[in-house]
């Protein structure tokens, strides 16, 4: 398969996340989520493949641009499975998908509280076996590199402040949440700037 036809049956999807299809990791999933979702660039294989897809993100342009594709690539999903709304506060019914993405989304929480808000708000709406695929940023392999300013948020030496990570917060949060890991986690350093670490779990 050429680049093209790539690009055309995957989008331009996350390639961590890239790597659990390949795997066939939510081959029996059928409910999808994508909470953060963006312009839609990790939606494109499940739109194309019957999932039933779903997505919220607060920037209103962007659930626009969303359903738009919903539309173009797969005319059955309805465009009201996407909707402005906040992580913290999810339109959906508790025990609703097989599958949540949420990719870049969790370190822009505003501290600890709004971090454990938002984890917990994607947890209830998750079915007992279903799964999370989440990355979000980390202070993993650049300990020493980052200033604490204080809420569990740090400035990155790219600039920015984030809500960061580390691999025993993850470690705990997945005992807490009685899940398990279905990847080990992985981070992704970028030339000592800033670290990404995917964060793969399943409910038990």
């Amino acid at each position: 398969m050429g680049r093209e036809n790539l690009q055309q049956a995957f989008g331009n999807i996350d390639i961590y996340l890239f790597d659990q299809l390949l795997k066939g990791r939510f081959d029996d999933c059928k409910k999808v989520g994508d909470i953060g979702c963006g312009y839609g660039r990790n939606l494109v294989y499940f739109l194309k493949n019957g999932f039933e897809v779903y997505g919220i993100d607060q920037n209103e342009e962007a659930i626009l641009e969303v359903q738009r594709l919903s539309k173009e690539v797969q005319i059955t999903n309805p465009i009201s499975n996407f909707s402005v709304a906040l992580v913290e506060d999810l339109p959906f019914d508790d025990d609703f998908f097989d599958l949540v993405i949420c990719s870049a989304v969790l370190h822009f929480a505003k501290d600890t509280d709004h971090f454990n808000e938002m984890v917990r708000s994607i947890w209830r709406v998750m079915k007992p076996g279903g799964f999370l695929f989440a990355r979000l940023a980390s202070d993993i392999g650049i300990e020493h590199l980052v200033m604490n300013i204080g809420n569990g948020r740090f400035r990155l030496p790219d600039g920015s402040d984030r809500f960061l990570v580390n691999q025993q917060m993850l470690l705990n949060y997945t005992a807490r949440l009685n899940a398990q890991l279905f990847e080990p986690i992985k981070t992704t350093n970028v030339q000592n700037v800033r670290c990404m670490t995917t964060w793969c779990i399943q409910k038990l």
